[in-house]
């Protein structure tokens, strides 16, 4: 009696480095909630204070008349990103100086070491979206009908949002983490860029009132922001009237050439990196 052996499992260098990203991945997220009370819950107060700081600073106290409503919403929608990419690219800057033994003696791509701050970050960014979707029911019980969030069909565009903001990231990433190795100060620099970046972003602000300026040198700063676009992708779940074509495509041309030139700076200085290290 013959028997036919089980097909073995193949390991491709992909499958095989795929499951290394993952178990990094899931180890940065243990290490970051594992001596912590609320653990997951850090995820959603986080992005939580950060709006109720916004709120008030700009409703209550400077008594803001752009955006749109309801404003804790339009403030989400882009907030939350936001700490994604803030976060991500802000990790990235040590991304080879936290592990430098491991680093040396793994044989995986080191660029995993990168990716897997961008994919631990991205699933924090995912698991606070359910805060979105509280924030728009309630709205829902406003006396005001203005006042209530509404869903539309161009939510599918996040997911362009999604996979555009991960390869700005890790195209971030790439230019960085090695660059940081070389010149340490690069770290407080980049840390001064994310807060200009803030601002020179439509998150407190939308597009429609960045038009309403008319000004050269908010056009020029806003089109060669790659954020503007991906941005403009989110927002339009609840607010369509963000949605800018222009703006989308040049994220899109911009966020592929950082990506381009990621590449090639990782792949130029990693070997010096690693004799740095």
């Amino acid at each position: 009696m013959t028997t036919t052996a089980a097909p073995r499992r193949q390991w491709t260098p992909f499958s095989r480095y795929r499951h290394s990203l993952w178990l990094l991945t899931r180890r940065d997220l243990k290490v970051r909630y594992s001596t912590s009370a609320l653990g997951y819950f850090w995820s959603i107060l986080d992005p939580l204070v950060m709006a109720a700081i916004y709120l008030i600073v700009f409703t209550v106290i400077f008594h803001r008349k752009g955006g749109e409503e309801p404003y804790i919403v339009f403030l989400l929608t882009a907030l939350l990103p936001w700490m994604w990419f803030n976060g991500a690219v802000s990790d990235s800057t040590r991304a080879f100086l936290r592990e430098q033994k491991l680093i040396r003696s793994t044989k995986i791509p080191r660029s995993i070491w990168v990716l897997r701050l961008v994919l631990s970050k991205g699933i924090e960014f995912l698991a606070s979206i359910p805060v979105i979707a509280i924030f728009a029911i309630i709205t829902q019980f406003l006396p005001n009908p203005a006042q209530h969030a509404q869903l539309h069909w161009e939510v599918v565009y996040s997911l362009l949002a999604i996979v555009l903001e991960a390869i700005l990231i890790v195209g971030i990433g790439l230019i960085v983490a090695p660059l940081v190795v070389f010149f340490r100060d690069l770290e407080r620099a980049v840390k001064l860029v994310l807060r200009f970046a803030f601002y020179a972003s439509p998150i407190v602000y939308g597009l429609t009132d960045a038009r309403l300026i008319r000004r050269a040198s908010v056009d020029v700063l806003l089109a060669f922001n790659p954020l503007t676009g991906i941005l403009s992708l989110y927002r339009a779940s609840f607010f369509p009237a963000e949605l800018d074509p222009l703006a989308i495509v040049l994220s899109i041309v911009l966020s592929l050439a950082i990506l381009g030139l990621g590449m090639i700076v990782f792949r130029r200085s990693i070997r010096a990196v690693l004799k740095e290290i």
